[in-house]
């Protein structure tokens, strides 16, 4: 490929091309995780991906994307890291900081432009979780986004648990295994779930700040790389290129299903 086609902007049609070879199924619910400048240029930015899989998904297709946020929780990773050395009286001033959650207004954080775009367009809905919100545009948007318990992060009641009971696939285009959300529900599904610990985030109630703690399970992705790569090894995932960035394309229950056992076997054994 030449240094000019490498910079012509891609269009719809291709992109489709694309998703189609790949093994996106018309009518399916479909969880994208994007990486959107991996993809390559595009004619019309996100709004080229998103027509695309709208073209491939059909009219009764349905498509979700993660909407999270950790930047209005202390009990998150970048809370963590941001706060890393402060004392009392400098913890007590950065947690007066943190910022409500909007379900309507909330960008979400890190998740990427695509998702960002899905999450504005409208008819999007998106679920009502102040730190792993998903949105989705489609037919089965209400029925994957409703009911997102609280103490469910990405369990059987979260959009996750939802995509699974509708055979839905994920598609990781230009990311790795460990954006993967989906595989966490085969943590609440272990004979041994990990423990659970204390939550806190802040949301906002009629313009009011309020502080919501809870409990929840201790949610961990850090071996799901080797996870992906067993996924992979055992022919469980598509693998091609949607644009310019690879993609892997994969069952959301032939995934879960086999990470339990994974799990089982590995994290559990502790082989990690």
């Amino acid at each position: 490929m030449s240094i000019r086609d490498e910079r012509t902007a891609l269009g719809r049609p291709r992109v489709a091309e694309d998703l189609l070879a790949l093994g996106v199924r018309p009518g399916v619910c479909l969880l994208v995780h994007c990486g959107l400048r991996r993809v390559g240029p595009l004619e019309r930015g996100p709004a080229t991906l998103a027509d695309a899989l709208r073209d491939v998904l059909g009219p009764a297709g349905t498509l979700l994307v993660p909407t999270q946020t950790a930047g209005n929780s202390t009990t998150s990773r970048t809370y963590l890291a941001a706060t890393d050395g402060m004392d009392g009286a400098e913890l007590a001033r950065y947690e007066a900081s943190l910022p409500g959650w909007d379900r309507g207004t909330t960008p979400s954080e890190r998740m990427g432009a695509f998702a960002e775009f899905v999450r504005r367009a409208p008819g999007a809905v998106r679920s009502d979780h102040p730190q792993v919100s998903f949105a989705a545009l489609g037919p089965q948007a209400r029925h994957l986004t409703d009911d997102h318990a609280l103490t469910c992060h990405l369990g059987e009641r979260s959009p996750i648990g939802r995509l699974y009971a509708a055979d839905g696939q994920i598609l990781l285009l230009g990311v790795g295994f460990e954006a993967c959300s989906a595989l966490h529900l085969a943590e609440y599904r272990l004979p041994v779930p990990p423990p659970k610990r204390d939550y806190r985030c802040f949301r906002l109630d009629d313009g009011r700040r309020i502080r919501l703690d809870f409990r929840a399970l201790d949610l961990d992705d850090r071996d799901f790389p080797e996870l992906g790569a067993a996924l992979s090894a055992a022919s469980l995932v598509r693998r091609g290129r949607v644009g310019r960035s690879v993609a892997h394309l994969l069952s959301a229950r032939t995934a879960v299903d086999f990470a339990v056992g994974w799990l089982a076997a590995n994290r559990l054994a502790g082989h990690r």
